[in-house]
C-alpha cells in the first residue's frame, strides 16, 4: 500500500513539474504578433488628415498612418502635393566621361492612371572603379509625398533597390547606386510614392 502512495506521490510530483515547465518555456515556442499604432495617430485618423498635417510627420509616421487613412484622405494629400514644384538642376561635374564602361538608358512613362504623369529619360553610367550614377534627365513628374527613385525587376517593387528620395519632381538629378547591387537583375526604373505603395511612372533600362 505505501508502495503505491509513493508511486502516487511521484507520480504526482513529475506531473507538476511537466506542467510547470511547459508554463515556462512556452514563451520561446510560441509567437504573439503585436501591431499597436504610434500614440496619438489615432485621433489625427479620425480628423481630417490634411497635407500640411501629413508631411509634418516623420517618414516612419508617414508610412505606418497611410495604413489607416481613407481612399478619400489619400486623394486629398495626393492633390494637394501634386500642386507644388520642385526643380532640381545637377550636371555630370566631377564625373569623368572617358572613364565609363557601360550605360543603360530608358525613357519615362506615366502610371496610365490619369493622374500621375512621368516623362523623361533615365541613365545608369558604370564607371570604371565599379561606381554607378542613375541620372534623371530632361525630367518632369507629377510631385507627392514620400516618393522614392527605386530600381525594380517589376512595377511593384516586389524586388527592389531603394536609390533614394526624389530630389525634385522637376529637372536633372543624380543618385549613387551601391556598388553590391547587381544591375543585371533590375531592368525597371520607378518613381514610387514609398507611403501610399503608389507607381507614378516607370522607365524600362536598355
Amino acid at each position: 500500500m505505501k508502495k503505491i502512495v509513493k508511486i502516487g506521490i511521484i507520480i504526482a510530483i513529475v506531473s507538476v513539474a511537466f506542467v510547470a515547465g511547459i508554463y515556462t518555456l512556452s514563451p520561446l515556442f510560441t509567437s504573439k504578433t503585436v501591431d499597436e499604432p504610434l500614440p496619438g495617430l489615432n485621433s489625427e485618423i479620425k480628423e481630417n488628415m490634411d497635407f500640411s498635417k501629413f508631411m509634418n510627420l516623420t517618414e516612419y509616421e508617414r508610412t505606418r498612418i497611410a495604413k489607416n487613412m481613407t481612399s478619400q484622405q489619400i486623394d486629398n494629400i495626393m492633390v494637394m502635393a501634386a500642386k507644388y514644384n520642385s526643380t532640381v538642376t545637377e550636371d555630370m561635374t566631377g564625373m569623368d566621361s572617358s572613364s565609363i564602361n557601360n550605360t543603360l538608358a530608358g525613357s519615362f512613362a506615366g502610371a496610365g492612371d490619369g493622374f500621375h504623369h512621368v516623362s523623361g529619360t533615365v541613365k545608369i553610367f558604370t564607371f570604371a572603379d565599379g561606381k554607378s550614377i542613375l541620372r534623371l534627365e530632361d525630367f518632369k513628374s507629377t510631385n507627392g509625398p514620400d516618393v522614392y527613385v527605386y530600381l525594380s525587376t517589376d512595377k511593384k517593387t516586389s524586388d527592389s533597390v531603394n536609390v533614394g528620395r526624389l530630389k525634385g519632381n522637376i529637372g536633372n538629378q543624380n543618385y549613387e547606386i551601391p556598388q553590391d547591387v547587381d544591375l543585371s537583375k533590375y531592368n525597371m526604373v520607378l518613381i514610387w510614392c514609398r507611403a501610399f505603395s503608389v507607381l507614378f511612372g516607370s522607365a524600362e533600362l536598355q
